[in-house]
């Protein structure tokens, strides 16, 4: 069975969230769900994720699985806020978010209250890993490269990249976050190039509209091989490595970055409040 799939376009950050369900039943799982950040206000809001939620409602929907594909550096993640609407869902990624944590930890200095194992998600993914949302077969496959705690989630015919693989005229992405590594990235895809069919539904994170073209979210394994500007068939690993490092040596910090990593890597809870109430970020000066 494949299921049934819902984007929504997150303009500020270019992120697409999926709501993701079984079309015999309720079942249902939200992949990359976006807090929204004002930077200059610091100011929150759950203005894209009430979109999702009512999509879900309005279908009488039972979300199970919270899933971040890694621990992104755009935006910030509203998983622990869907939890809050949806308290039996499981908030889960991929088992190489405990490397990024450890990562991490030491540039924000976080204290001993934060502990660098994983456990602030419910569900900590291993490759290979399966599950279920309803009566549809969902697979784990790890993609590191991108980040160390990269994933993908294979749901019957449809395939969620997360950031490894953009829209075929877009490429990949970057490889120059902690962790991450261009020979492992062009690996990873490879590995899923030789491992699905070509009508494998391809859903992807992040779209930009190069050349003024719409934005999109879906593509397949098969268009990936034939077009997709660095990692197509036929072009050489080396080569890759080569335009994906220097590609990545002009590319600026994303805004977002020091806001959004010290939240997902606590599965989307913002910092605990201090003594006065308030809940502050950490801004490592010349750190990053």
């Amino acid at each position: 069975m494949n299921p049934d799939i819902q984007p929504f376009f997150h303009a500020d950050s270019n992120t697409w969230t999926y709501l993701v369900r079984d079309p015999s039943g309720i079942a249902a799982a939200i992949i990359d769900p976006v807090l929204d950040f004002d930077a200059k206000a610091a100011r929150t809001s759950t203005t894209s994720a009430q979109k999702v939620v009512d999509a879900a409602r309005n279908r009488g929907l039972d979300v199970q699985w919270i899933l971040e594909t890694h621990a992104h550096a755009d935006h910030l993640s509203a998983a622990q806020w869907l939890k809050s609407q949806w308290p039996n869902a499981q908030v889960a990624i991929g088992a190489g978010i405990v490397d990024v944590q450890k990562s991490l930890a030491p540039v924000f200095n976080l204290d001993d209250s934060f502990r660098a194992d994983g456990s602030q998600f419910d569900r900590l993914f291993a490759d290979g890993d399966t599950f279920r949302i309803g009566a549809i077969d969902a697979r784990v496959v790890a993609v590191p490269g991108h980040t160390s705690d990269s994933c993908a989630y294979l749901v019957g015919d449809a395939l969620f990249t997360g950031d490894s693989l953009f829209m075929p005229d877009s490429g990949t992405a970057r490889c120059d976050f902690p962790g991450g590594d261009a020979r492992t990235l062009f690996r990873s895809i490879r590995r899923l190039f030789g491992s699905l069919p070509d009508d494998t539904r391809v859903f992807v994170c992040h779209d930009y509209g190069p050349g003024g073209r719409e934005i999109a979210c879906e593509t397949t394994i098969g268009a990936q091989r034939r077009d997709n500007i660095h990692v197509r068939d036929g072009i050489p690993e080396d080569d890759y490595v080569a335009q994906r490092t220097a590609r990545d040596a002009t590319l600026a910090m994303p805004a977002l970055i020091l806001p959004a990593v010290q939240t997902n890597i606590r599965a989307g809870a913002l910092p605990p409040p201090d003594t006065n109430g308030v809940r502050y970020l950490r801004i490592p000066i010349d750190r990053i």
